[in-house]
């Protein structure tokens, strides 16, 4: 019965925008990544700052538009019943209907799906937000005042409202978006369409706050091109943001932004030195305008991405080193040294101690840094110069700080570096782990807190949202129930959230176990935060092939979060995230009989396939738990490539830093803290990350024979 019930509750419908793309194992720890440990510091880009608007004002019913009326039964408090099969049936219809925009159906179903207190909101809702999405239809307006003031701090209510000022902005009705005011759980569309509300009315809007909101959607493009046409945003916010787009291949958006700074002619330009960078150098003369100093420094970045990087720079040293600021050859040879790390090229270096102190981007200044640890001989205080140009905020990151405070060890500067490692030791992730083992101590564990009680979990049970996830939960609704149940969280207090991961825990719904404890400040559980279900079958599957279970956990934590059924946009599958075509290989060399593409989701199924793979992947990369994890996330045939560009031995932590791929290098970090963490619950014994990470020595590469 366990397998059973738990399984009810990991359905998870149509999960998107998860994994690597093209990598053979991608796990989809980033569409469940709320409080991932270690995550911080990781060295990807960082998330861009929103701006703060109307930070005073309350979250959701301080508005003109939204009238007195008495509030629904769906508040706290109140522990609804079990839904009426009718119930079900209603809201399953209408939802198919919405899905299949069917919107007379839906508009029938809506009065009947209202007889559900808990979910009968979601029809109303789905019908809501068609017809504000549809240009053609007036908005209803009383019925989202009726909606949003009936159901007042739930999430839908927010959405609708979020929905609402997307449509108005577009409409044009900014004074709608203003007095709507702000939304709780917001993004870059809601953002950019207030800020443009707010410029239209009159109000100041600067070029930060546009710049800060800015992300690559429909509002921000429209909130970028008015502020460009009144001359708010000019060319000092407009070169660093193509240069970073462009920086990272982004060649759509760059060419959307290059439009805003030059002219028609220029744009001819543009076009053809993104074609072919060296075919369109060869046309021109030495700059004299600012316009078309930056197309030559951009097409010279190009030639970073030929495949001769050495015979591209000699060309730019003896064509248009001369012919450039000091400052954008500093640019381009930063590009040269991103370009590089990311080959993992040992050469790397080279290109960006030529950079100077030109500023680069987060994601460029962490490249530098790794391309400094990745030597056979690491200069530690080129490492520390490297960091020391970083910002003070992504110098604060503990991936940076630990880096730094080794730099500071190695020069013989022991007092600093002791701060450096002190500072973050209390971090329970990766560099927390190696902080403390620097400082000569075990990894610590909190100490647990008092057991939920009875008291505080019925008070979890009588929250009307999290009634509300479960259920969705139950109907396998995972789209509609996790933002439900994360939403319900918002303003609780450790004792609160250790309680709402308890009733997750009795509802075997694991991944809002895991994600709900890493919330707390304070009162950290451990037994939450790793927990390990299953009942020790995942440990036995793996001790019947001598697999390290802690190892094996830390995995499957990292990949679908206990989700028995996760399957990620590229169709891996399962707790273990296993793609199709890897599945039937495992089967076919295990012999399994009954194998077949459907049972991939089944517990026994996953986990013995799952646990074989690995162990043959570890098997392949000398034993290897850094090696092997990245293998299973990236492909074996990577790692081998990445070891085989090694000028020498490195310590696994830095091989796990520099690895060039995002995903995979969190991946691995996530995993391997994670698994000495089980092993601690495991075995009641102190654990060394260090000793799992061991050292990675360069081999040639050689061709793996797994899939």
């Amino acid at each position: 019965m366990l397998m059973k019930h738990s399984q009810r509750y990991q359905k998870t419908g149509n999960l998107s925008g998860m994994g690597m793309g093209a990598l053979r194992h991608a796990g989809i720890w980033l569409a469940l990544s709320v409080g991932l440990v270690g995550c911080a510091g990781a060295g990807a880009e960082p998330p861009v700052p929103k701006p703060t608007i109307a930070a005073d004002a309350p979250a959701l019913v301080q508005n003109t538009l939204v009238p007195t009326v008495p509030v629904a039964a769906s508040r706290p408090g109140v522990v609804y019943p079990p839904p009426s099969p009718q119930a079900v049936q209603t809201l399953t219809q209408a939802r198919e209907a919405m899905q299949k925009k069917q919107w007379s159906l839906l508009a029938s179903l809506v009065p009947q799906a209202k007889a559900d207190p808990l979910l009968g909101q979601y029809a109303e809702y789905w019908l809501l937000r068609q017809q504000v999405q549809d240009p053609t239809v007036p908005v209803p307006t009383a019925q989202l005042q009726q909606f949003m003031a009936t159901n007042q701090d739930d999430y839908l209510a927010d959405r609708v409202k979020a929905d609402w000022i997307n449509a108005a902005a577009r409409a044009g009705d900014y004074a709608t978006v203003n007095r709507l005011g702000p939304v709780i759980n917001s993004n870059a569309q809601v953002d950019c369409s207030r800020l443009m509300a707010q410029h239209m009315t009159g109000q100041v809007v600067s070029a930060d706050q546009a710049m800060d909101a800015f992300q690559p959607a429909s509002a921000c493009w429209s909130l970028l091109n008015e502020l460009v046409d009144r001359n708010i945003v000019g060319w000092k916010q407009l070169e660093p943001l193509l240069r970073a787009t462009l920086e990272t291949n982004k060649t759509g958006n760059a060419q959307r932004i290059a439009a805003l700074m030059f002219s028609a002619g220029e744009m001819t330009s543009y076009a053809a030195l993104m074609k072919s960078p060296k075919a369109w150098l060869a046309k021109q003369s030495a700059p004299k305008t600012r316009e078309q100093t930056e197309l030559v420094t951009l097409a010279l970045s190009r030639l970073a991405r030929s495949d001769d990087r050495n015979d591209a720079a000699a060309y730019i040293e003896s064509t248009w080193a001369a012919s450039l600021p000091k400052a954008n050859m500093q640019w381009v040879w930063g590009q040269f040294g991103l370009v590089s790390a990311l080959n993992v090229e040992s050469q790397a270096i080279n290109w960006y101690r030529r950079s100077g102190n030109a500023p680069m981007t987060d994601y460029n200044h962490a490249w530098q840094v790794r391309s400094e640890l990745r030597q056979g001989k690491i200069d530690w205080a080129w490492v520390a110069k490297s960091i020391q140009k970083m910002s003070a905020a992504q110098q604060a990151e503990p991936v940076w700080v630990y880096w730094h405070g080794r730099a500071m060890a190695a020069q013989g500067r022991g007092e600093a570096a002791k701060k450096h490692f002190e500072s973050i030791a209390g971090e329970f992730d990766f560099y927390g782990q190696l902080a403390n083992e620097e400082l000569g101590r075990s990894i610590p564990m909190p100490p647990a807190p008092a057991p939920v009680t009875a008291a505080e979990l019925a008070q979890a049970r009588s929250n009307a949202g999290l009634q509300r996830a479960v259920r969705l939960f139950d109907l396998g609704w995972r789209p509609e129930a996790v933002p439900e149940w994360n939403f319900s969280l918002r303003g609780m207090n450790d004792r609160q959230l250790l309680a709402a991961a308890e009733m997750a825990r009795q509802e075997q719904i694991f991944d809002r176990v895991v994600n709900t404890s890493l919330k707390t400040k304070t009162e950290i559980d451990f037994r939450q935060r790793f927990i390990a279900p299953f009942e020790g079958r995942v440990t036995e599957k793996a001790k019947l092939i001598a697999l390290d279970p802690a190892w094996v956990y830390g995995l499957i934590r990292q990949e679908s979060r206990f989700i028995t059924d996760a399957r990620s946009h590229v169709g891996a599958s399962g707790l273990m995230q296993l793609m199709p075509a890897t599945a039937r290989w495992v089967a076919r060399k295990l012999g399994m009989k009954d194998f077949s593409p459907s049972s991939v989701n089944d517990f026994d199924t996953n986990t013995v396939l799952g646990t074989n793979y690995l162990s043959m992947v570890l098997g392949q990369l000398n034993g290897s738990q850094v090696l092997a994890t990245a293998g299973y996330n990236a492909g074996p045939g990577r790692s081998v490539q990445w070891r085989s560009k090694l000028s020498g031995p490195v310590e696994g932590a830095i091989f796990a830093e520099t690895i060039p791929f995002t995903e995979t290098r969190l991946y691995v970090k996530h995993v391997l803290s994670n698994a000495v963490y089980y092993d601690m619950l495991f075995s009641g014994q102190p654990q060394s990350l260090k000793k799992r990470l061991g050292t990675i020595s360069p081999e040639p590469a050689t061709r793996v024979a797994l899939p």
